[in-house]
């Protein structure tokens, strides 16, 4: 899927081999395994829980920081209930490579519910 207006791309090709799926926004991308994807997708399940549990209580104007460390990925949620971005880093559990990306507001939550509905989809 790529997205022209919207600034970000998400692509699955398993043709690839080891490095099968991309992310992309504006001008960077990165191309993750299929277990990297996988355990983003689950970490990004677990900052959308923890917002979840909190979005009721909070007030539209209301800033928040949300922080979860699951290895091989830190993320870090930041904005209000209704309009967030996100940092990961990554650090690679085979030692390989290591690095950082950010999604700002409105991608973030976009490419999250992409993501979640590309995952989803393959099972």
């Amino acid at each position: 899927m790529v997205q022209g207006q919207i600034r970000w791309r998400l692509l699955r090709d398993f043709k690839k081999g080891k490095f099968c799926f991309l992310i992309g926004i504006d001008n960077w991308s990165i191309e993750l395994q299929k277990s990297e994807f996988h355990s983003l997708y689950l970490s990004l399940l677990k900052i959308n829980e923890q917002l979840l549990g909190i979005k009721n209580e909070l007030m539209d104007e209301e800033s928040i920081t949300l922080e979860l460390e699951q290895l091989p990925w830190f993320i870090e949620l930041e904005g209000k209930k209704h309009e967030w971005s996100l940092r990961f880093v990554f650090e690679s559990q085979e030692e390989t490579r290591s690095f950082e990306m950010y999604w700002p507001i409105p991608i973030a939550q976009n490419l999250f519910y992409e993501i979640k509905k590309m995952w989803e989809s393959m099972d």
